[in-house]
C-alpha cells in the first residue's frame, strides 16, 4: 500500500429504498418467508466516508452523525467491511498483506429500523466502498453471496436500480429506468419496528386473505416493464395501499399505527401506502413540489394535535423523489454529452449500460460522489483525495442488525 493511496477517500450514496409492493408468496426451507416485490431506491440517503486507517489503528473503525444509531462491531458497516476483508483474502490469495484497516463515517439521513432499509443500503455501500479502498475487485458470485449473508435487502441495494425481488431477497430482477419525476411523501412515526417482529405476527395469522399482494404485485411488474412511466404509478396509487402483505402483522406490532395511518390518509386525501414491514408511510405525488406541500401539511396537522403522535416523539417528515428517473426525452443509453444539465450517474452501477443509464440524481447530497464498480477500481475515475490525516467528514448512522435478515 504506497502513502498516497491513504490518503484516498472513498465517499458512497447510500439511498433508502421503497416497498411499491410486498407480497408474501411462502415459508422456505431455511425458515425465511419467501416474497415478490418491487423495490425502488430514493434520493433520500446516507453517505458513508472511507479511508485506510492510520499506522496505530488496531481494527476497523466507525463514525456517526446524524440520526443516532451505533457504531458498535454488530453494525451492518463495520459487518460488511469484516465480510469484504475475508472474501479478499479467498480470491486473492497471493496478494502481500491482508487488505488495510479501514476509518469510516456514516452520515446519518435514514430512520433507523423504518422499513426503508437504510442498514442494508449502508452494507452495500460499506462493501463498495471497501474495495475502491483496497484498489481490488471481487467476482459477481463472491459479490453476491456477501450482500446475501449480510441481509435480505442488499442484493437489491447492490443492483443500484428498481427491480423486482424475489426470494428472501437473492433474486433481483432491473426495470427499467422511470422516465419522468415521481415525488415521494415519506412519513415515519417515532415508534421502531423490529422486521423480526412483524414475520412472527404473520407467522402466527396477521395476514390479509387472499393473493391480492401478489396479483397487484405482478401485475405492476409488467407494467413497469413496459411503460416505466410515472401515469403508471399514479394511477394504481390505492392498489398500492393495499399491496402489502405485511400491514396487518406491522399494525399489531405498533400499537397506533392503524389509527395514524387512517388519519394520514385523511388530512392527505390520497391512498396511504406502507414500506416493507414499516413504520414507515408513504404517498405519491406528481412533482416534488406537490409532496413538499404535503409534508407542510402534515407538520402543520402535528402542530394542531390532528394528527395523533404515536411513539416518542414527531413523527419523521421529508418529501423525496424516486431515484434513477430518466429525464423525458432523454435514451436511457445516451451518451453522456448528450444528457442535460442536473442529470447523471445514480448507484455504484449507474453507468453499466442501457439497463441503468443516466439517472436523475435531484436530491442527492451535493458532496457525495459515485462511480461504478468498474471504473472506480480500475483507475479510470479518481477517487477524492484528502491530505494526510485529514478525517472524513460528513453526517449519521444505522442500527445494529443481526444476521441474514427478512426483507423489510
Amino acid at each position: 500500500m504506497s502513502p498516497e493511496t491513504t490518503a484516498v477517500h472513498v465517499v458512497r450514496f447510500a439511498p433508502a429504498k421503497l416497498n411499491l409492493t410486498l407480497a408474501v408468496t411462502g415459508r422456505r426451507a431455511d425458515g425465511f418467508h419467501a416474497l415478490h416485490s418491487i423495490m425502488v431506491p430514493l434520493t433520500l440517503g446516507d453517505a458513508l466516508t472511507v479511508r485506510i486507517a492510520g499506522s496505530n489503528a488496531t481494527c476497523d473503525s466507525l463514525r456517526v452523525s446524524g440520526l443516532p444509531v451505533t457504531s458498535e462491531p454488530d453494525n451492518l458497516v463495520l459487518r460488511a467491511i469484516a465480510g469484504a476483508r475475508e472474501a479478499v483474502a479467498i480470491h486473492h490469495e497471493r496478494s502481500e498483506a491482508p487488505p488495510a484497516l479501514l476509518a469510516t463515517l456514516l452520515s446519518k439521513r435514514i430512520p433507523v429500523a423504518a422499513g426503508l432499509g437504510g442498514g442494508s443500503s449502508d452494507a452495500a455501500a460499506a462493501i463498495d466502498a471497501a474495495l475502491g479502498a483496497w484498489g481490488v475487485t471481487l467476482p459477481a458470485e463472491a459479490l453476491s453471496s456477501l450482500a446475501a449473508s449480510l441481509g435480505s435487502d442488499v442484493p437489491f441495494f447492490q443492483a443500484g436500480c428498481g427491480a423486482v425481488v424475489t426470494g428472501r431477497g437473492e433474486n433481483v430482477e432491473p426495470l427499467p429506468a422511470m422516465v419522468g419525476t415521481v415525488a415521494i411523501l415519506l412519513v415515519t412515526p417515532r415508534q421502531p419496528v423490529s422486521t423480526a417482529a412483524v414475520f412472527r405476527a404473520y407467522a402466527n395469522g396477521y395476514r390479509p386473505s387472499g393473493d391480492r399482494a401478489l396479483r397487484i404485485s405482478e401485475e405492476l411488474a409488467t407494467q413497469m416493464r413496459n411503460d416505466p412511466s410515472p401515469r403508471v404509478l399514479l394511477e394504481r396509487a390505492r392498489d398500492l395501499a393495499l399491496a402489502n402483505d405485511l400491514i396487518p402483522a406491522a399494525v399489531t406490532t405498533a400499537p397506533g399505527l392503524a389509527g395514524f395511518t387512517a388519519m394520514l390518509g385523511r388530512i392527505l386525501d390520497r391512498p396511504v401506502c406502507q414500506s416493507g414491514s414499516g413504520p414507515t408511510l408513504w404517498a405519491l405525488y406528481a412533482t416534488l413540489d406537490e409532496a413538499r406541500g404535503a409534508a407542510r401539511a402534515v407538520r402543520q396537522a402535528i402542530v394542531d394535535a390532528t394528527l395523533p403522535l404515536i411513539g416518542d416523539g414527531e413523527p419523521f417528515v421529508a418529501a423525496t423523489l424516486l431515484a434513477g428517473a430518466v429525464a423525458p426525452g432523454v435514451p436511457e443509453n445516451a451518451p453522456a454529452g448528450d444528457v442535460p444539465a442536473g442529470n447523471a450517474g445514480y448507484g455504484p452501477d449507474a453507468a453499466r449500460g442501457p439497463e441503468v443509464g443516466h439517472r436523475l440524481r435531484t436530491g442527492r447530497p451535493a458532496t457525495v460522489q459515485n462511480w461504478t464498480n468498474r471504473r472506480s477500481r480500475s483507475g479510470d475515475a479518481t477517487e477524492k483525495r484528502l491530505g494526510p490525516g485529514t478525517e472524513p467528514g460528513g453526517p449519521g448512522p444505522d442500527g445494529p442488525e443481526s444476521g441474514p435478515r427478512e426483507s423489510s
